[in-house]
């Protein structure tokens, strides 16, 4: 059996941190970027923000147990970009007929509490930072168009800690689009000296997920009957294909929108 495809989850607090980044393999170490020329954020930008704020309270109680990839520091927010994937009636109807049949082969399977498509790993910013850093995003996001991509492939991901399995839908169509959006993302966080996103990835929206690795339950046969569900489900092909519409980025409890044109 082949392992699953990773995910760069972080183990933060609430779903989406959970749920961070989607991937096919982590990036080689020895990987080497482009140069990327780096600007000083103004003074008097940075004066606007202490330094000294805290991140989001950290209760493992509220996130199921799940554990962190990077310990909370004061100051410290998680921070993830992604595209955000509006549940309809009928997209809820289809997960309805997924989770039960699921839950067959392995019981602790939840639902995620929004869904969503990576266009990041989790990484940590500085509370000082964040503001600049959502500029510069911004400013990189600005010349996207909107899109529509579909993703009907069901898939088995674990997070690289292999402590939590989710069952996805992978983008079959709209791939090169969001690799596009990647590779802007990308150079965002080479400004600022922060974790790019994987070298190959599998862009996919992650309907559930429990703690521990469950891919011996849920590949195989799971997999199988769980995407004939999807193939037979009435409309499958309309329902699946969506428009993209906006960027998003979530640091700590801070949202932020940028709408492609």
């Amino acid at each position: 059996m082949s392992a699953a495809p990773l995910v760069g989850y972080s183990s933060s607090g609430s779903e989406d941190e959970a749920e961070a980044a989607a991937e096919g393999r982590s990036k080689p170490g020895g990987q080497n970027s482009l140069p990327t020329q780096r600007f000083p954020v103004p003074d008097s930008v940075l004066s606007m923000f202490s330094s000294t704020e805290e991140g989001p309270e950290d209760d493992s109680t509220k996130h199921g147990g799940r554990i962190r990839t990077f310990p909370h520091e004061r100051g410290n927010w998680a921070t993830h970009i992604y595209i955000p994937y509006e549940a309809k009636e009928e997209f809820l109807d289809l997960l309805d007929m997924l989770l039960p049949r699921a839950q067959t082969f392995e019981p602790r399977l939840v639902r995620m509490e929004e869904f969503h498509l990576s266009l990041s790993q989790s990484v940590v910013l500085r509370h000082h930072w964040i503001l600049p850093f959502v500029q510069v995003l911004k400013d990189h996001m600005a010349s996207f168009q909107r899109f529509f991509f579909t993703a009907n492939q069901v898939k088995i991901y674990t997070n690289q800690e292999k402590t939590r399995t989710f069952i996805g839908l992978e983008v079959s169509s709209g791939h090169a689009q969001f690799l596009d959006l990647v590779s802007e993302v990308d150079r965002v966080m080479e400004e600022f000296d922060l974790t790019t996103f994987y070298q190959d990835p599998s862009f996919h929206v992650s309907l559930a997920w429990c703690v521990g690795d469950a891919r011996l339950q849920l590949e195989g046969q799971c997999l199988q009957e769980l995407q004939e569900i999807v193939d037979e489900f009435e409309d499958s092909e309309m329902l699946l294909r969506v428009l993209a519409e906006q960027v998003r980025c979530k640091s700590g409890n801070k949202f932020f929108s940028m709408p492609l044109k």
